[in-house]
């Protein structure tokens, strides 16, 4: 190896580990994580096309350092699959989307912060002209988000929402979207959201019914002799933590978390992060079933919920 490349190669390496001190030092002082983000994203692309590697390795040690209390950071491909890249899964587009666009009752005032947004599912339904500012800890799904959103008044930032980050407080409605029992301490994300709320804010949650929907701890069963499918639930009370393995089949498959709270925790929590609970609804399954347990299927499917919707305003 010829001096001058060697020197090249050593200076790279050299302004790469400077980079990622400062990128670290932001993100474990809890500075700034979007600026920790750019400023590493930034040190990969200029330098990965030498021949040394060493920023690459350092990119992805940082990677997993910083974004290591969000399982949705190593799932992002999955998801982005099963939500068509943001225009959301089925229930997205037929029962959840509409349910909490119907209950923020948006107008041209409007001013919405999305908490755990995921890939912008919510942004990508909103009318034309309303504010959108969506936060999530996991890089790669803000990065898919951003892509697929040309909306000039919708804004992104990668933090983590259960802790300070920098964002506008006068938010005039604020969501959650199937993303809160997927957070380890939501007791915190909801006092950030009051923060950043206006006083008379809409701010709307839309869980996987705590009651009926418990990963491990609930599972549909039948009585062929009355002819009934009904909803088995072994554990409620309980907080849990569940793990979830995004594909079954498959032992090296990925892991996400699942965080159970029952119901009334939930309504602690809000009135100790400042709010009052306006409304509650249940939502449960528009799918029909075909075939001879059609009747039975669709008895239990119009019966038993899916999601359970909060609506709750600042006080």
């Amino acid at each position: 190896m010829h001096r001058r490349e060697f020197e090249d190669r050593e200076r790279a390496r050299r302004e790469a580990i400077d980079l990622y001190m400062a990128a670290s030092f932001l993100f474990t002082h809890s500075l700034d994580e979007q600026r920790m983000y750019d400023i590493v994203s930034w040190a990969r692309k200029k330098w990965t096309s030498r021949q040394e590697n060493s920023v690459s390795i350092l990119y992805n040690q940082l990677m997993k350092k910083s974004f290591r209390d969000t399982s949705w950071q190593k799932v992002a491909p999955w998801y982005n699959r099963i939500t068509e890249h943001g225009q959301g899964h089925y229930y997205h587009q037929h029962v959840v989307i509409p349910g909490v666009i119907r209950l923020l009752a948006l107008d041209q005032h409007s001013k919405i912060l999305d908490l755990a947004c995921g890939n912008g599912v919510l942004a990508k339904s909103l009318p034309k002209g309303i504010e959108y500012f969506g936060v999530d800890i996991a890089p790669a799904l803000i990065n898919a988000a951003q892509k697929s959103d040309q909306d000039h008044k919708h804004k992104y930032l990668v933090s983590d929402v259960t802790k300070p980050f920098q964002a506008p407080v006068d938010f005039t409605e604020a969501v959650m979207i199937l993303s809160l029992q997927n957070i380890k301490d939501p007791a915190k994300a909801l006092q950030n959201a009051s923060l950043h709320l206006k006083t008379g804010s809409i701010f709307v949650i839309i869980l996987n019914h705590p009651a009926f929907r418990i990963p491990r701890q609930s599972a549909w069963g039948t009585d062929t002799d009355r002819k009934i499918q009904y909803r088995r639930v072994d554990k409620y009370m309980s907080p849990m933590v569940i793990p979830i393995n995004m594909n079954p089949g498959d032992r090296n498959s990925e892991v996400t978390m699942s965080y159970h709270f029952p119901i009334s925790d939930y309504s602690k929590m809000l009135k100790d992060a400042g709010f009052v609970i306006e409304e509650i609804e249940e939502w449960t399954s528009d799918k029909e079933s075909e075939g001879s347990a059609a009747r039975m299927e669709n008895r239990s499917r119009s019966e038993i919920p899916l999601f359970l919707a909060i609506k709750a305003i600042k006080k």
